[in-house]
C-alpha cells in the first residue's frame, strides 16, 4: 500500500500544476490558482515526510489571507504525520475523510430510471448543464466561465466530465476524473437536491470509472465524504486505505 499512497501524493502534487503556480515553503507547498476557477490549498511538500513547524503553518496562511483565499490545507495522514499537529496548533479545524482506492477493474451499475448517463465533451450541448449541477448540488452556482475552463481542460486532457440527464437534457448529477498518467481521481461528485436517493451519484462515479479504464488509468482513487458514503463507492469496488485530512480556518 505505500506504493499505492506513493503514486497519490506525486498526482496530489502534479494535478494543480495544469492550472495554478506552486509557492515554495520548506516543508509546505501553496497552489495558487492562476486566473478564474475554484481556489486551491497548501499540502505537504513532494517527498516531506517529517515534522512540520507551526511557524511554516502560519507563513503559508498569512500569505493565504494577503490572496484573499481561503486558509485550507489538504493530506494524507498516513503520508504527512507530523502536519496535524502543527495545524491544529494554529487554530485550524481537521476533518477526516476516507481515502480510496478502485480494487479490480470496477462494478457497473445500470442507468437509473428516467436519466441517461454518458461522458461529456467538450462541444456537449449538455455541458454547461452537466458543469453547473454539481455546484447546485451544494446551493451554488458556476462562476463565470466555469463551462468554457472545464470545456478547454477536455479538450487538453486534463479532465473527464460525466453526467446524469433527465429526458430534457437537464444534467441532474455529474462529476469528474483529472489524469495525471496513469493515475486518476474521481471528484466534484454532485447530485442536486430534487434528484437525490436515486443512485444518480454513484451511476455517474460508474461512468467516469469505465472512462478511465478505457483510457489506460491503472489507479482510480477518490476521497468520500464520510463513512457512510464510503460504503456506498465500495459497491463499486473502492476500498479504503488511508484517511484525508482538510483544515479549514
Amino acid at each position: 500500500m505505500a506504493r499505492v499512497l506513493k503514486r497519490i501524493e506525486a498526482f496530489y502534487d502534479a494535478v494543480p500544476r495544469s492550472s495554478a503556480r506552486a509557492e515554495d515553503f520548506g516543508p509546505l507547498t501553496l497552489f495558487v490558482q492562476a486566473g478564474r476557477g475554484w481556489p486551491y490549498y497548501a499540502r505537504p511538500a513532494l517527498g516531506h515526510t517529517g515534522e512540520v513547524p507551526i511557524a511554516a503553518v502560519e507563513k503559508v496562511r498569512a500569505r493565504q489571507r494577503e490572496l484573499d483565499v481561503p486558509e485550507a490545507f489538504e493530506w494524507v495522514a498516513e503520508t504527512a504525520p507530523g502536519l496535524r499537529a502543527a495545524v491544529e496548533a494554529s487554530g485550524l479545524t481537521v476533518h477526516e475523510h476516507p481515502l480510496m482506492v478502485l480494487a479490480g477493474e470496477g462494478s457497473a451499475v445500470p442507468d437509473p430510471e428516467g436519466v441517461t448517463v454518458r461522458v461529456v465533451e467538450a462541444d456537449d450541448p449538455g455541458l454547461e448543464s452537466a458543469v453547473a449541477a454539481p455546484y447546485g448540488a451544494f446551493g451554488a452556482t458556476p462562476e463565470p466561465g466555469a463551462a468554457e475552463r472545464v470545456a478547454g481542460r477536455i479538450r487538453d486532457g486534463y479532465t473527464r466530465l460525466a453526467a446524469a440527464f433527465d429526458a430534457s437534457g437537464t444534467a441532474l448529477a455529474a462529476g469528474q476524473h483529472q489524469t495525471v498518467g496513469t493515475v486518476s481521481e474521481v471528484v466534484g461528485v454532485g447530485t442536486l437536491p430534487e434528484a437525490r436517493r436515486r443512485g444518480l451519484g454513484l451511476a455517474v462515479t460508474a461512468a467516469l470509472v469505465a472512462d478511465a479504464r478505457a483510457r489506460g488509468v491503472e489507479l482510480v482513487f477518490l476521497t468520500a465524504s464520510d463513512g457512510d458514503v464510503a460504503r456506498l463507492y465500495g459497491r463499486l469496488g473502492f476500498r479504503t486505505v488511508a484517511t484525508a485530512l482538510i483544515a479549514e480556518a
